[in-house]
Order: structure tokens, then sequence, then C-alpha cells
């Protein structure tokens, strides 16, 4: 099985936010996308750990290949990457499954999953069903959009402070704006569609209070989700 572009996919280069963080939306985005949902549905899929609500399971070599050798080009330009080489450090079918009510508190507000700048993170929906998008947020109090380095320390502990609050996370999943956290973007998930953006860009799933869960791959939240690195 290979993977390639589709011949009619729709390219979006955004810049989104406040501090004007880069996104990639790509529509259409692969030739034959209900062939890696098949593949989905013979997977085993495991537990995603402490911060991931769903469970997951290694998507196939040929996909890791489609997105080092068909977007490189496209990466490198759009994240002023050039000189560096990509490779994936993550590539894992995920599904949302966990109920909003049984929500561990890290899981309940928008996240960054590293503070590098040359870090790329990439949502491939695979999922028909109106089952929410993803987000991206500012924190209040700090105005941050992006979590860097240097801002790393100060951002911590202050979300340490402020979880002491009862009211810093709702009674779900986050899908909009809440006392500390606002809302600056969101794309919907539609079928076939992928985001790329750097990972140290404040986001979430956004999931609304209607969602019920499903472990099937063909009706269930299913995307291919992976971490690509630069160096």
């Amino acid at each position: 099985m290979s993977l390639r572009l589709h011949p009619k996919v729709h390219i979006q280069k955004l810049t989104i936010g406040r501090e004007n963080a880069p996104l990639l939306v790509l529509d259409n985005c692969i030739e034959d996308p209900e062939r890696m949902v098949e593949r989905a549905v013979s997977k085993s899929f495991v537990d995603g750990g402490r911060f991931y609500p769903g469970i997951r399971a290694r998507a196939p070599l040929q996909y890791k290949q489609f997105l080092l050798e068909q977007l490189s080009g496209l990466l490198v330009d759009y994240f002023q990457l050039g000189g560096m080489r990509l490779s994936l450090s993550m590539c894992h079918y995920s599904m949302v499954t966990k109920p909003a009510q049984q929500l561990e508190w890290i899981q309940r507000i928008p996240h960054i999953d590293t503070v590098q700048s040359t870090s790329l993170a990439s949502i491939h929906y695979l999922f028909r069903e109106p089952h929410g998008g993803t987000a991206f947020y500012r924190h209040r109090s700090t105005g941050y959009e992006v979590v860097n380095e240097g801002r790393r320390q100060d951002y911590f502990s202050t979300l340490q402070k402020e979880a002491a609050d009862p009211k810093f996370t709702g009674g779900g999943y986050i899908n909009g704006d809440t006392p500390f956290f606002e809302q600056v973007h969101a794309e919907e998930g539609l079928f076939n569609r992928m985001l790329i953006y750097r990972s140290n860009s404040l986001h979430s799933g956004s999931i609304g209070e209607d969602f019920v869960p499903d472990t099937d791959p063909r009706s269930g939240r299913l995307s291919i989700n992976s971490f690509i690195d630069a160096k």
C-alpha cells in the first residue's frame, strides 16, 4: 500500500491568534482515505496514557513515509525549517473514547506537546460523523498562545496556582472559552482533513457535550496523530 496526496488536495496556509502561529490545513488530503480506516479496523488499540483521553495503535509504515517524503518540502518551507532533517517521534491511530465525566484535570484544558519551536504536530481526521475538531487557545493571565522554552517556567508555575481554583476546569471536554483560556481559532473535524501546527501552540480537541465515545474505527472519532521533529 502506497499513499499519495490527492490530486485535488486544497492547502490553506494560515496564521492564527495574536502571535501569528502558523497552521496548515490540507483538505482532501490523501487518495483513498477509506483504506486507512479499514487498516485501523484490524489494529489492536491500547490505552493512550495519562494525557490522551482514549486509545491508540501504530499507524502503517506507509503513512510515515507519506508524511516525510511527500510533505517535507511544504513543512520545511512554511515552518521555516531550512537545513533541518525531519523525523517522526510518534505516528499513531488515535480514538477519543473517554467519557467526559471521567477525564483527569489535565485532559480538560489546552496543552502543548513540547516547548520546541522546531517540532510539529499533525492530526488527520478519518471520521465522517460530527465528532468535533481542534481548537487553539490563549492563556488569559499570561497572554501566551505559544509556550516556548523561555516561557515554560512562567506558564507552568502560573498554571499550577490556577489549578487550585474550583473553576479552573469545567465538567468535561473544553470546547470554547473558559475563565482561564480564550479560544483564538478552531478548525472543524472533516473527513480527510489534516492540520499541521507547531507543537508548542496551546491546543485541544474541541468536543461537544453530546459526544458519545465509540471504539469502532468506522464510526468513532478516528484520527492519525503524528509528531514531526526537525533537527
